[in-house]
């Protein structure tokens, strides 16, 4: 594990963020402990001695994760950071009540790093008005050692980040940033670290990987990096990236699973900066493609706790940029179509609640509205064929050029086929019913809903296995 110097500390140069743990059942508030103690262990005996969490994380659950199973290490071992969650107004005259809670919730009398979290354009009036208390609050906690080093986390633009640095600037032991080299000009990522970095701050990154998306490539830029370092990995790419920043002290990456952590500590086994024409042919070949991208989503969350309408909406902006990006298509229409009506984009009721703490400062309540007018659960009148939909159908055994099914089934009489990425089912008026069947532990079928049932010949009964 590679170590970095901070004041008279040696940090590991991987921290473990404590977004994204293992989760059961896809509910981002039912943390696996299990698998998340399983992944602490590991991170530990392997070198990693920071961890990362905060207040929102999976609803609140993270503080109470970090708190158990950290809590059987000597606790001079390791540094533990959390946050104050200003991101949510609401939060601004509680910071004594919430800060003893957090010390409980980790089963810790001190925090090694504190930080304001995230300083962006909704918040920043709030942070640094007297009324509040907050930060003279926090430095209160500091004088009394329950706070060891104070810093900030910030997602707003560079002239927030000014203000703030004004204000508490000399305070500051580090400044954490959305770093990557997606962002490295779409956020203004190197403008505002070169700000940390003239004002003497050490840099803390947040989202090294974007949520996971840079944890893949294109074709394009697979090559690209091939060509000049064939033994690196994609995700390896872009923590050497920031291994090659000038101020970066520390990099938290969200790890979901026992292989991405072992793959990263594996990476910071070794320093290997790029080298200047690598840096720039990263970011150019990055910055075309940032041009034809959706929105840029980390899949955080905090939007869900602050929608009165309970939208996935990570989710929902996940298959707007898929919509987007190919140009239409049937895989958002199918996912919206499987929704509930009441979680789809029209259920928005433009609030913005969500907007106010956003990292990204996405408009997502103007995302909701253009998605709801492309009006994708009516995919099928634009005509099955032109995706080439595998599909079965009743009676008539039509399907569309290119459809891989195969046989009839003799006591059903319907054409079979198969579309093996989707769990819903779809159905439009007679005589075509569609179905969509996931390929995930072996051939089954979906129920089919309540309207193709009464349509069925065999009433009320489901659609029986069938060997393709």
């Amino acid at each position: 594990m590679i170590y970095r110097k901070f004041q008279d500390l040696q940090l590991s140069g991987l921290g473990l963020g404590m977004m994204r743990l293992p989760v059961l059942d896809g509910d981002d508030s039912a943390v696996d402990e299990a698998a998340a103690a399983e992944m602490i262990d590991y991170a530990y005996r392997n070198g990693i001695n920071y961890f990362d969490t905060a207040w929102g994380y999976h609803n609140g659950n993270s503080e109470l994760v970090a708190g158990k199973y950290l809590s059987g290490y000597p606790r001079e071992s390791y540094y533990l950071a959390s946050k104050f969650p200003g991101y949510d107004l609401s939060n601004m005259d509680k910071v004594e009540k919430i800060f003893e809670k957090q010390l409980e919730k980790c089963q810790t009398p001190y925090f090694d790093f504190y930080l304001f979290h995230n300083v962006y354009e909704g918040n920043i009036d709030a942070y640094l008005s007297p009324e509040y208390g907050i930060f003279d609050y926090l430095l209160k906690q500091k004088k009394n050692g329950r706070i060891r080093h104070l810093g900030f986390s910030a997602h707003g633009s560079v002239d927030v980040i000014k203000r703030f640095l004004a204000a508490y600037g000399e305070y500051m032991e580090f400044g954490q940033l959305q770093l990557n080299y997606m962002d490295w000009h779409f956020q203004n990522a190197q403008e505002k670290a070169e700000l940390l970095t003239r004002s003497g701050i050490p840099v803390w990154v947040m989202e090294p990987l974007r949520g996971g998306k840079l944890a893949k490539a294109s074709e394009e830029l697979s090559k690209a990096m091939h060509s000049m370092r064939p033994e690196e990995t994609v995700p390896g790419w872009a923590f050497r990236f920031l291994q090659s920043v000038p101020g970066v002290t520390m990099v938290l990456s969200g790890m979901s699973n026992m292989e991405q952590l072992k793959a990263n500590i594996a990476t910071y086994e070794t320093d290997a900066p790029l080298s200047r024409e690598e840096f720039d042919a990263l970011v150019t070949c990055i910055d075309t493609e940032v041009k034809n991208a959706g929105l840029p989503c980390t899949a955080c969350h905090y939007c869900t706790s602050h929608c009165p309408k309970g939208l996935p909406i990570p989710e929902l902006i996940a298959l707007y940029n898929e919509h987007k990006a190919s140009g239409g298509g049937f895989i958002a229409p199918m996912a919206v179509g499987s929704m509930p009506q009441e979680k789809r984009p029209a259920s928005c009721v433009g609030c913005r609640s969500c907007e106010q703490v956003c990292p990204q400062q996405i408009k997502i309540s103007e995302m909701m509205s253009d998605f709801h007018d492309r009006d994708v659960t009516k995919w099928h009148k634009k005509g099955l064929s032109e995706n080439n939909c595998f599909y079965f159908s009743l009676h008539c055994g039509r399907r569309p050029p290119g459809c891989r099914a195969g046989g009839h089934s003799p006591s059903w009489s319907f054409q079979t086929c198969v579309c093996s990425h989707f769990r819903y089912c779809l159905d439009t008026a007679p005589p075509m019913r569609l179905y969509a069947r996931l390929l995930e532990s072996g051939p089954y079928f979906v129920p089919v809903t309540e309207k193709v049932r009464s349509l069925w010949p065999l009433s009320g009964r489901q659609t029986p296995p069938y060997p393709f």
